[in-house]
């Protein structure tokens, strides 16, 4: 069979494929990227309620529950919640938020629905080892809430579980819900490894002519990069859980002092990775972003180049910064002060992208879409938490600030920020995934809501850390120093039920168009990249003939750009596929 044949979808084999084999075990890359959003949207709704309850928790620890008076000890300090349930919800909450919700949807989703179309590509280089990538990233997850039902209940160590707490059992009052919580990530990792080998060889080896490395949407871009990162970063966390469960299970002392282990070895191992991860997750929205600013400006990305190398610089840079999570830990302050300055220098790269997107949309014609709106707010926040993020890459401040709301202000306006690409990028795809339109005003409800409500949820913390607020706390009200600042809380946890509860307009919106929204054109957005020259949504093998790239996603025939938005392949317009045939 020729290849065009293959790819055509009237000469294909997909329509004798069963129930099972095209919607559950497939090897269809877009398939796996859908199935990755629903496992991811699935997981957001989980994530999202154990917040709501951490903060209702805060605004009212001193809650009356009736019987109160019967619990025993050390569960008498009022509050609807216990200490040990709390400590075990912000562990699952930021856990659930970081592995099984913006990896899933930022990394898998989009990673897998896009880097075909986008390269020219029928499918992914390794089909079978892509599914089985889903599949084991769903196991992760089923054992990750299977910690919830277990004796002990889940994991209570915190997100980083830091040794001795996590590697003595005794510690943590649990069994089998911190075993299920390393043994869920061990079997997430091995999923993401799956999938970033497959992004790199695909990328590498399966653009279409003339797709050169740097005629790759920046989307394609921040995925590669992120691939590459996830395949060095992975292994040592494997390592370090691996070690972990080891002290927990089979006596040894890695981690544990008494037996000749050292404690801060799992800091160094944990944010070795744990700082790429960062990246890992922010990357693919920057990517996202760089594809909106530019569509629905209407204008080439401001400094293509540049933002391709400030990804790379990004990658490079973020393995030599870990230690300003540990300036308070006792380290050499000559080793703390090449940490400091590391750290500052990584804002560059990312202040190069901030500048790029504001050139982006300097003189363009804005079009004010729900994607482009949530496109912006993310950028936005993103600023938020990058000049935060200066701060604390200072030694003297950090020592200060370290273990307050400042620090959870900052990390949620970087990494919940990402929510707001993460909702751009399924409005702007949604059509090329389902071939229907999400509604229009629904999404930009969703916007205004969302982006008022995140920020009265997290932008206050920044007032509560100055003030001394501590994290992971179970009642404010218990230190006198912080009883004044307890309005704070309560206006937080009002803006964090609304912020939940605006998720519904997101929710209604995306299943009522998925059966009953306006069937979408083969390009509504009138965008510029190759999988807009794909029928909507795109049939087994994506293109009836290989696309030939003869220019950038960014580039123009004529100096007037605002209208002259034409795609890069030179095949595709009058193919079949193009026609929607």
């Amino acid at each position: 069979m020729s290849e065009s044949a293959a790819a055509d979808p009237a000469h294909g084999h997909h329509k004798d494929l069963g129930f099972l084999r095209t919607y559950v075990f497939s090897t269809d890359h877009k398939m796996i990227g859908r199935q990755f959003l629903f496992l991811g949207l699935l997981m957001l709704i989980v994530g999202g309620l154990l917040a709501m309850m951490i903060r209702w928790q805060l605004a009212w620890p001193e809650t009356a529950v009736p019987g109160l008076s019967s619990i025993p000890e050390p569960y008498m300090y009022g509050g609807i919640i216990p200490p040990q349930t709390y400590n075990a919800l912000f562990t699952m909450h930021a856990t659930i938020m970081i592995f099984f919700v913006v990896m899933p949807i930022m990394v898998g989703a989009f990673g897998n629905f896009l880097i075909p179309l986008m390269i020219g590509a029928p499918d992914m280089a390794f089909p079978k080892l892509n599914m089985l990538s889903f599949w084991v990233g769903a196991v992760g997850g089923v054992l990750m809430l299977a910690s919830f039902f277990v004796p002990g209940g889940p994991a209570a160590g915190g997100w980083t579980s830091y040794a001795t707490l996590a590697a003595r059992a005794q510690f943590t009052g649990v069994e089998w819900g911190q075993h299920l919580w390393i043994i869920s990530l061990l079997v997430a990792g091995a999923s993401s490894l799956m999938g970033a080998i497959n992004y790199i060889t695909t990328i590498i080896n399966m653009r279409a002519p003339g797709m050169s490395y740097f005629r790759m949407p920046l989307t394609v871009w921040s995925l590669f990069v992120t691939a590459v990162l996830l395949l060095l970063a992975l292994p040592v966390l494997t390592a370090a859980l691996a070690m972990l469960l080891f002290d927990r299970m089979a006596g040894t002392s890695f981690f544990l002092p008494e037996g000749g282990g050292e404690p801060l070895l799992w800091q160094h191992m944990f944010w070795f990775f744990g700082h790429p991860e960062v990246y890992i997750l922010v990357l693919p929205a920057m990517g996202v972003t760089s594809e909106l600013l530019s569509t629905f400006s209407r204008k080439p990305i401001f400094g293509y180049h540049a933002m391709a190398f400030s990804m790379i610089a990004i990658a490079f840079l973020s393995w030599i910064v870990w230690g300003h999570h540990m300036f308070i830990s006792g380290m050499n302050p000559l080793l703390g002060t090449a940490f400091m300055m590391t750290t500052m220098v990584i804002a560059v790269p990312s202040a190069i992208k901030t500048f790029n997107w504001l050139g982006t949309l300097w003189g363009g014609t804005i079009r004010f879409t729900a994607p482009m709106l949530f496109a912006l707010g993310f950028v936005s926040n993103f600023l938020i938490g990058g000049l935060s993020g200066i701060f604390m890459a200072s030694t003297p401040v950090d020592i200060f600030i370290h273990d307050t709301y400042f620090i959870v202000a900052h990390f949620h306006y970087v990494v919940a920020g990402i929510i707001f690409a993460l909702f751009a990028a399924v409005y702007y795809w949604f059509p090329k995934m389902f071939g229907r339109m999400m509604n229009e005003p629904l999404g930009k409800i969703h916007f205004v809501l969302t982006y008022i409500f995140f920020n009265g949820a997290f932008f206050p913390m920044h007032f509560l850390g100055v003030g001394g607020h501590m994290r992971r706390i179970y009642n404010p009200t218990q230190y006198e120093f912080l009883q004044p600042m307890q309005d704070w809380n309560v206006f937080m946890t009002y803006s964090a039920l609304i912020l939940g509860a605006s998720q519904i307009f997101f929710l209604g919106n995306f299943f009522w168009s998925l059966f009953a929204g306006k069937k979408a054109d083969i390009n509504p957005w009138q965008a510029n990249t190759l999988e807009w020259t794909a029928p909507s949504p795109p049939p087994h093998g994506n293109f009836a003939v290989t696309p030939v790239v003869y220019r950038g996603p960014y580039e123009y025939s004529s100096p007037e750009v605002k209208e002259d938005w034409l795609p890069q392949s030179k095949q595709l317009p009058g193919s079949a596929a193009a026609r929607g045939h």
